[in-house]
């Protein structure tokens, strides 16, 4: 594909135990496949342990901490789902301020499924138009964002879907969406 080439790009992973697998490893394949440089950042070193839907998947070697992180060093963020992994991970402070600096530098923001609720508890999503999984339209849109059932919905910096069935369609949005934020920050 003309037009994505993420070479040299780095690509912030955030997850914690419980993602959902193919919302991890499907769109950091795609990413590393355009040449961008990808890292698992999580709360805690080790490794991380993934779902499919109900049943333990595979585990994930964490590359950097969120302590360990730090937001300048990365050109954009992936928000992988799974409901408890999003549960977790939207009540880390460091997980919070690290996605507020991201979108406050303008970067792009790729998230699917239970993802936003990060989004939500920095304080992002008000005036933004997102999809998510459909169970957290309301906290969604009580955050003060619009919520909408699409396969993939672009907001500015953000690109986001609502399930694992939307991957080919996210996929191709998000390598689209950092390609462009890679040619404009070159501008």
């Amino acid at each position: 594909m003309q037009g994505t080439n993420l070479q040299g790009m780095r690509v912030a992973i955030l997850a914690t135990d419980y993602f959902e697998q193919v919302e991890l490893s499907e769109p950091k394949k795609a990413l590393e496949a355009a040449g961008a440089r990808t890292a698992i950042v999580a709360p805690k070193a080790g490794q991380i342990q993934g779902v499919n839907h109900v049943e333990k998947g595979d585990s994930f070697p964490v590359d950097l901490t969120l302590q360990q992180a730090n937001p300048d060093e990365f050109d954009a963020v992936l928000l992988p789902g799974g409901a408890l992994n999003a549960d977790a991970l939207r009540v880390q402070r460091e997980a919070q301020e690290f996605v507020r600096r991201i979108d406050a530098a303008g970067k792009p923001i790729a998230v699917i499924c239970h993802g936003p609720w990060l989004l939500v508890s920095a304080g992002l999503v008000r005036g933004r138009t997102l999809t998510s999984y459909h169970t957290i339209q309301d906290d969604i849109r009580n955050a003060g964002g619009n919520w909408v059932d699409q396969e993939v919905v672009r907001d500015r910096n953000w690109v986001s879907s609502r399930s694992p069935r939307d991957l080919p369609a996210f996929n191709r949005a998000m390598i689209e969406l950092f390609a462009q934020s890679r040619v404009s920050a070159r501008g």
